[in-house]
């Protein structure tokens, strides 16, 4: 049975996903402008570590199972997209992100597909445990991407020099 209170939090969170990929699509568009630097390129994996905070609230606390389904998801399947639409070149002897329209879509489609996976899991266990899921899914997949952009880094700036 749904109450009130949950409908109202799964809307909200609903809202918040949408919101931070559209603000990711707009951020990655303007990133195009100025050059890319390795510092630049993890600090949102470190940045976003921090979420793993989340677990030491028995709330969020799911099975080890689960997390390495998660991971393994945002690893193998949703980083793929992701690392393919994602191109750095080489201008001025500066490093820059290629503006990309797949890119655009790409994230748009992990969008949808991820409040269809969220909408569907709710149902079943605890909204911090979706979030908790959700969590890794999206470290799973960003660990990756950003460890091939800076591959792709690095192979440019031997080539500049």
């Amino acid at each position: 049975m749904i109450h009130f209170g949950a409908l109202h939090l799964q809307a909200v969170s609903g809202i918040g996903m949408a919101a931070m990929a559209l603000l990711a699509i707009f951020v990655r568009t303007r990133a195009s402008r100025k050059p890319v630097s390795p510092a630049k390129i993890v600090m949102p994996p470190i940045g976003m570590s921090t979420g793993f905070l989340m677990f030491a609230a028995p709330a969020c606390r799911i099975p080890a199972l689960w997390a390495l389904l998660a991971l393994a998801a945002g690893l193998l399947l949703f980083s793929y997209p992701l690392i393919r639409s994602s191109k750095l070149e080489l201008r001025g002897g500066e490093v820059y992100v290629n503006r990309s329209k797949s890119f655009m879509f790409v994230l748009l489609g992990l969008l949808v597909l991820r409040l269809a996976l969220h909408s569907y899991i709710e149902q079943y266990i605890s909204i911090p445990q979706t979030g908790a899921i959700f969590f890794l899914l999206a470290f799973g997949m960003i660990v990756p991407w950003r460890a091939a952009m800076l591959l792709q880094y690095r192979k440019l700036r031997r080539i500049a020099a």
